[in-house]
């Protein structure tokens, strides 16, 4: 517990002391739902009768969060390598489930504060979200989120060994991913075939619970099968992480 505790305090003092990193974390997702919110502003999709904003709040939420927990860990694995604190760490008696465990909550912190900012902002008047009566599902959902995008950062983060590898990386999955999962548009709106291929997704799953959870867009069967896909996802890449971690560059 107490190199838990280390870890996680080191953590949380070197995300406020990054001024930039805060910044990307809560204003860049934020800049998506101002400039969205704006463009479609008092539009509806025809297909479901639902507002665009109902569409775009929850799927720029949801890839704010997922984008937070990727960047965040994998950044750190790289850079924790890379000064041999991982190594030390290992030779240390503090187990890789501390390692992890101390960035997982800071990054479930994150999260939280992510979505009470977002959703904040997003009721404003100018925009005039209003939370669906199923809001308090939202808590599990972005649990889970966390937990499977956080996971994928640990696999990009094992992988790669320099800051612009990660960003290339990480870039490369999450955004197109963003589009393709309906976080930007509407995916009623999409083509069919999009709409299959959105299905092999993590973040589709993430985008359609959180959806019924603020919007009440969908049923609640959307956010069991939201679940289930984000549990599915994050076995797999938690199975992948185990096999992939590396403390050094070498091993």
């Amino acid at each position: 517990m107490s190199a838990y505790a280390a870890l996680a305090a080191a953590g949380y003092r070197a995300q406020i002391r990054d001024k930039s990193t805060l910044f990307f974390t809560f204003a860049f997702p934020l800049l998506f739902l101002v400039v969205f919110g704006l463009i479609f502003r008092g539009q509806d999709v025809e297909e479901s009768g639902l507002s665009y904003l109902s569409y775009t709040a929850a799927g720029v939420l949801s890839w704010g969060v997922a984008n937070a927990a990727v960047f965040g860990i994998a950044f750190t694995l790289m850079q924790w390598r890379n000064d041999d604190i991982l190594r030390l760490i290992r030779m240390s008696p503090a187990p890789l489930s501390a390692v992890i465990g101390s960035r997982y909550v800071l990054a479930l912190a994150v999260g939280a504060v992510q979505s009470l900012l977002f959703v904040g902002v997003a009721m404003l008047p100018v925009f005039g979200l209003r939370p669906a009566s199923g809001w308090p599902l939202l808590i599990p959902v972005l649990f889970l989120g966390v937990t499977t995008f956080l996971l994928l950062g640990v696999i990009i983060g094992s992988f790669a060994d320099t800051p612009e590898s990660v960003a290339a990386v990480a870039n490369f999955l999450m955004l197109p991913m963003a589009f393709l999962s309906g976080s930007f548009f509407p995916l009623d709106s999409m083509p069919s075939w999009l709409q299959h291929v959105s299905v092999v997704l993590p973040l589709r799953y993430l985008n359609d619970a959180v959806s019924h959870a603020i919007a009440g867009r969908g049923g609640l069967s959307d956010v069991w099968v939201g679940c289930a896909g984000l549990v599915v996802f994050a076995l797999v890449f938690g199975a992948v992480a185990v096999k992939t971690f590396r403390w050094t560059r070498s091993s």
